[in-house]
């Protein structure tokens, strides 16, 4: 479906992107209506392989490079901020090997060179995906020096096998007594054997953080950015768009964060929730921000004495914490936290199995 906007002039921008298009397609029209009609009909022409006359580069440079294919790819493909990152930091590492050298030999040795610079098999997935999402668009041109996709070809555990490395399942929770002491810090009380509270200019906002991620399950980025016109107060929910897995999804919100929620916005003026967001949305300001914000919680749980606990942990204990107290199943609990895959949840299935034992007679 194409992108559209309303200029200020009154006219319509539309723009397409398609894998078989050299670039995007950017049409204005005087009317959306208008926009919309023509839109649809070029859309069926580019869907059956079809590119009209007008839109053929007359000048487009052929893909030689892995650098050029990723290049390419980003500037056409609407793809996650994830990929983005990933592909903008390979890039700078294979930007200039040729396609046609890109053979299964060639996969191999790149995946020994992961192994060898000690990603653990997660991130090397990771890697290994975002190059092969890449990959599968180029091999759709016609103009492309690379004759087959290599790392579609990978065996089974490519990312283990080889290292030795396995994928460690963080299972931390909160322990008895330490989310009162994190929302001590939070509200500005002075840590155990330091002098003075930790400095924190937001703690309002931070004391709400705490509390959406233990009764929400979102992730880090899912709540920083959240905005006035993603929650409906009378529906009980927070409509998340363009998440990590690129889904939309409702969140519903509980008895505890509700209220807390609607005070916070009822004090403040803008759209933006947390007030400590700068409120930028590209995919490096997002990730600089991220890494800034993680920082700041390792501080807030070191003076809590709670070093070994981080962030992401929250998402964890919430997740347990909608096994343990709702009668939801694993397909509504992974709508809630937004989980694609439900073996993600295997583990979490396990403690409403404790539950059921404690009730035995």
């Amino acid at each position: 479906m194409a992108y559209r906007r309303q200029r200020s002039n009154g006219s319509w921008e539309f723009q397409i992107k398609r894998a078989i298009l050299p670039k995007p397609i950017t049409l204005t029209f005087d009317t959306e209506a208008e926009g919309d009609t023509y839109c649809k009909q070029l859309e069926k022409l580019l869907d059956a392989g079809i590119v009209p006359e007008e839109f053929r580069s007359k000048s487009e440079k052929s893909i030689k490079t892995i650098g050029q294919a990723i290049d390419a790819y980003i500037a056409t493909v609407h793809i996650t901020d994830d990929d983005e990152l990933l592909l903008g930091k390979l890039n700078r590492s294979l930007n200039s090997k040729s396609l046609a050298d890109v053979n299964y030999r060639w996969a191999e040795q790149w995946i020994k060179e992961l192994h060898a610079m000690g990603y653990a098999p997660s991130s090397t997935r990771k890697r290994v995906g975002a190059l092969a999402r890449c990959f599968d668009w180029v091999l759709k041109r016609s103009d492309t020096m690379l004759a087959i996709n290599p790392l579609r070809q990978l065996p089974k555990g490519y990312a283990t096998v080889r290292s030795g490395a396995q994928d460690q399942e963080r299972d931390r929770r909160l322990q008895p007594g330490e989310e009162e002491k994190i929302m001590a810090i939070l509200r500005r009380e002075k840590p155990k054997g330091r002098q003075r509270p930790l400095a924190l200019k937001y703690h309002q906002d931070f004391i709400l953080f705490f509390h959406l991620a233990l009764e929400t399950a979102m992730r880090m980025r899912e709540m920083y950015t959240l905005i006035r016109d993603q929650i409906n107060f009378e529906q009980r929910t927070i409509f998340l768009t363009k998440t990590k897995n690129g889904d939309n999804r409702q969140v519903p919100m509980s008895s505890i964060i509700l209220p807390l929620l609607k005070q916070h916005l009822e004090s403040k003026d803008d759209d933006n929730v947390f007030a400590f967001w700068d409120g930028k949305t590209d995919p490096y300001s997002l990730k600089n921000f991220t890494t800034r914000l993680s920082a700041q919680w390792k501080r807030i749980f070191s003076a809590a004495e709670c070093d070994d606990l981080h962030l992401h942990d929250l998402r964890h204990e919430a997740t347990s914490r909608l096994y343990e107290r709702t009668k939801f199943t694993d397909i509504q609990i992974s709508r809630i936290t937004g989980h694609k895959n439900l073996q993600m949840l295997r583990r979490y299935s396990n403690l409403r199995g404790s539950t059921m034992a404690e009730e035995m007679w």
